[in-house]
């Protein structure tokens, strides 16, 4: 009410204080939804189905190439990618190992990502694939942990979270996530399924 009814009242720097604090509860929203989320993760019981990973896939990319008009984003996604697990949590793994692709090739024309599966240790894996900002390896044990980031807000938008229920989703299903990058070369995000 504040922004729709005073806004054009202020003055410059009024409207900048009102435009933080309106960033910020929204911020804060974004991170509390996590939070519940995560919560979530850890306690509801666990209906294992067949899942297609392929369509999951397709239709959280969809939805994120929607979300961003005007980027050249190429996303390969491999057919048949089929598992068996929870589908609302595999749907939420999904959706943050994409999302973070999506945010991290943001500078990147054209973006590329791929979905995709692999054997490692002759298990099948799954993985994740971007050519966006990577990251350090030398701190990947911080990944998975909640509120860790490895990139500044600044450059980056996000809580912290993202990663963390992706570890917790995967160890609920008795998996292993695990991550490779270098810096400005992108990074490839593989787990497993139990």
């Amino acid at each position: 009410a504040l922004f729709e009814d005073y806004y054009h009242q202020l003055d410059e720097k009024g409207r900048k204080f009102l435009e933080r604090v309106r960033t910020e509860a929204q911020r804060m929203g974004r991170l509390i939804d996590e939070l519940l989320l995560l919560s979530r993760v850890t306690r509801s019981p666990i209906q294992r189905v067949t899942i297609d990973l392929t369509a999951i896939a397709k239709t959280v990319a969809g939805r994120l190439i929607e979300n961003q008009p005007g980027r050249r984003i190429e996303v390969s996604i491999e057919p048949g990618l089929n598992t068996h697990g929870d589908q609302a949590l595999i749907e939420a793994l999904l959706t943050n190992l994409l999302d973070n692709a999506f945010k991290f090739t943001g500078q990147r024309d054209p973006a590329r990502i791929e979905v995709g599966r692999t054997a490692v240790e002759g298990k099948k894996t799954f993985f994740v694939r971007d050519n966006g900002a990577g990251f350090d390896m030398a701190f990947s044990e911080k990944l998975f942990s909640t509120f860790q980031r490895l990139h500044s807000p600044s450059e980056f938008s996000g809580t912290g979270i993202g990663l963390a229920i992706v570890a917790r989703i995967i160890h609920r299903h008795g998996g292993r996530v695990w991550a490779v990058a270098h810096l400005e070369k992108g990074a490839t995000f593989f787990f497993t399924i139990g």
